[in-house]
């Protein structure tokens, strides 16, 4: 960092010193202006004469209130524009105080708003002006006195030209930063979301393969003795179970892994084309499971059809674990309109209670899926004994804009 940046950095954290700094330098110049002879035989000329020593006073007067033009900006330009006024008045020939107003007034525009700027910028304009013209030395027609109404409406227009490019870069940044902010908040959300929906599959993979392979093991271990090849089939089914779930593990945490890395996932999402054999692995562990369908081939979109598929699979391994060893399932797919609607019925009554009462995720699961897609879940225990599942499903979902709540 060369010397000149250095100075510049120091004046910029030292507002008070930069103030004296520029204060001394109108100073300067304004010493030098009173050397000027206003008129010649030969026009503008420079003299050798010394300014009168009340001239001297009324600027150096100016050029110290510069130096508090920060904090009281409005009292520095009263004060400069009352020595501007009296050295208009008294001096002959004039020394250039009005510069010391014109910085003044500068400072003002570039603080406050345009209508300030406005009304403080044709006050000074009209008092300086007015003073020299009536009560100055010259002939109101002078050069001089329509110089003081040039240099103090630029001091204004400049003023106030710095104060809008202020206002434009802080809106700019603060327009980058909201949308900063706003792209870490929707990525956050979709963090979230993605957790979610494999938080969802997980549970639905785990809840349904760990309970067949739960039923089947049991009757393995019953009838391993008296029966052993009913034991045999049993371990044929705790096995598949259980091969369906780490096929069904392995392609959710697939998801998880980066773009490069190797063996992702090809195989398709699960759906209601599969309903068939999410019913037969049921039957094969002991629920009797009636699948009836009137959707007449209707293509779901893949989140719907997801969606369906495991709420058919969460809703019959409720049954099968809450509902009783004797109870019976009824699943039914119907196209209705726009929607499907899936329901899955049992008549079990066992001790279990509503499903998910012992404080498991599975209803929530599937509401929060269903949501999800657009759709609405009703649950409740039915009649006379039993309970019930009913999901309506939109076939078509519409696409939802970012930060838009599902």
């Amino acid at each position: 960092m060369s010397t000149l940046e250095r100075a510049r950095c120091g004046l910029k954290a030292h507002p008070l010193a930069l103030d004296a700094a520029i204060a001394a330098g109108v100073l300067v110049c304004m010493v030098a202006g009173s050397f000027v002879v206003p008129r010649g035989p030969n026009g503008v000329t420079w003299g050798v004469r010394s300014p009168a020593p009340f001239g001297l006073f009324l600027m150096t007067v100016g050029a110290a209130a510069l130096v508090f033009r920060r904090r009281a900006p409005k009292t520095v330009l009263a004060v400069t524009g009352a020595v501007s006024v009296i050295e208009s008045v008294t001096g002959d020939p004039r020394a250039p105080v009005a510069m010391s107003a014109v910085i003044a007034l500068y400072t003002v525009a570039s603080t406050t708003d345009r209508t300030t700027t406005w009304r403080v910028g044709l006050l000074t304009m009209t008092v300086l002006t007015a003073a020299a013209m009536l009560a100055g030395p010259l002939p109101w027609y002078a050069q001089e006195n329509l110089g003081v109404l040039a240099w103090t409406g630029i001091g204004a227009t400049a003023g106030d030209a710095v104060r809008s490019r202020r206002a434009v870069v802080r809106a700019m940044r603060e327009r980058a930063e909201r949308a900063e902010r706003t792209r870490e908040e929707e990525a956050r959300r979709r963090v979230a979301e993605e957790r979610l929906r494999i938080a969802r599959d997980l549970h639905d993979v785990v809840a349904h393969h760990i309970a067949l392979v739960n039923v089947q093991a049991g009757v393995a271990a019953h009838v391993m003795d008296r029966r052993p090849d009913q034991a045999k089939e049993a371990l044929a089914h705790v096995r598949e179970a259980s091969r369906s779930a780490l096929n069904e593990l392995r392609a959710t945490v697939g998801l998880l892994r980066q773009s490069g890395d190797p063996e992702a996932p090809t195989e398709p999402a699960p759906g209601l084309s599969r309903l068939e054999d999410l019913a037969g692995t049921f039957r094969s562990a002991g629920l009797p499971v009636e699948v009836a369908r009137a959707d007449h081939g209707t293509a779901l979109p893949a989140a719907v059809d997801l969606a369906a598929y495991r709420i058919v699979q969460e809703a019959l391994t409720n049954v099968r674990k809450h509902a009783g060893t004797d109870a019976k399932a009824e699943v039914s797919v119907v196209r209705v309109g726009p929607h499907i609607e899936v329901t899955v019925l049992d008549d079990g009554t066992g001790a279990g209670g509503e499903p998910g009462a012992g404080g498991g995720h599975g209803l929530l699961g599937m509401r929060e899926r269903v949501t999800a897609v657009g759709g609405t879940l009703t649950t409740g225990p039915r009649y006379g004994g039993g309970f019930r599942v009913h999901a309506i499903l939109p076939v078509k979902t519409r696409t939802t804009a970012p930060g838009e709540p599902a």
